[in-house]
């Protein structure tokens, strides 16, 4: 094949969909994986007709150590290389940190840091090899904001990927490779269905922070092709990163403990 193929993962839905319709309108086949197979499967249908790529679906769930060697190597079956990677995949645990299974909070880690670092460590070669390559790592506002109590590791791990994503950015300039964080902050999606918090943010954020999903990802690609190694979609986003910075921590924390619960649970 003569197109270059996109891999996302946590495509099922939200986001992730999005990046997928965005590559293959802009030529790429896509790989596409997700736990959901069935809604993969639509997805891949959707895609070929409109678009008319290919679109490869693999079933995974990366909390399994073995799915980033599972993922390759199905796309290497293939005959195909990975010329854009997406990490997207993501979720919360909604919970005081003390009051979860260490089980849950270590496949968390595996799903969010570990498989994002190991993919991307993977494929980097090849890209720097063919002198081309395109990865975004959809991380969040909450990784340019400080902590907030409840859903301890979120924000830990979103700015674990912003740096990250910055240090490899620094890494691979001149060498084809674009590296992007992508911050989101509220975003029409099902991220909060499932960690049941739906309701609660739909009535204690105002509706004039929220993007919808075809909007951060049209500025995460947007970004990627840039080579701009940190987004912030939208302009009430971009002003409370831009505050949290000048603001002193010690407030920035006391904002952070009044507020938290009105979208997170207590």
């Amino acid at each position: 094949m003569t197109r270059r193929l996109c891999l996302v993962t946590g495509a099922s839905a939200g986001i992730g969909a999005a990046f997928a319709r965005i590559y293959a309108g802009a030529g790429y086949d896509v790989a596409l994986t997700a736990r959901r197979e069935d809604r993969l499967e639509t997805l891949a249908d959707e895609i070929r007709l409109r678009y008319g790529v290919e679109a490869l679906t693999i079933a995974a769930d990366l909390a399994d150590p073995t799915a980033s060697d599972h993922l390759l190597e199905r796309i290497e079956a293939n005959g195909r290389v990975v010329d854009a990677l997406v990490n997207n995949a993501g979720y919360s645990l909604p919970e005081p940190y003390a009051a979860t299974e260490w089980a849950d909070q270590r496949a968390f880690l595996q799903v969010m840091l570990v498989a994002v670092c190991e993919l991307t460590h993977k494929v980097l070669p090849g890209m720097a090899e063919r002198r081309f390559g395109r990865i975004v790592n959809v991380a969040s506002l909450a990784g340019l904001t400080p902590g907030a109590p409840g859903q301890t590791l979120y924000s830990a791990t979103k700015a674990f990927l912003v740096r990250f994503s910055q240090s490899l950015h620094l890494e691979m300039l001149d060498q084809g490779v674009h590296v992007s964080a992508l911050c989101p902050g509220f975003t029409y999606s099902e991220f909060h269905d499932v960690n049941a918090t739906r309701e609660q943010v739909a009535r204690n954020v105002p509706a004039w922070l929220w993007l919808g999903a075809d909007e951060v990802a049209a500025a995460g690609y947007e970004a990627a092709e840039a080579n701009r190694p940190v987004c912030v979609p939208g302009a009430p986003n971009k002003v409370l990163a831009a505050l949290s910075k000048l603001t002193p921590e010690e407030w920035s924390l006391a904002v952070m403990a009044r507020e938290a619960g009105r979208f997170r649970k207590p």
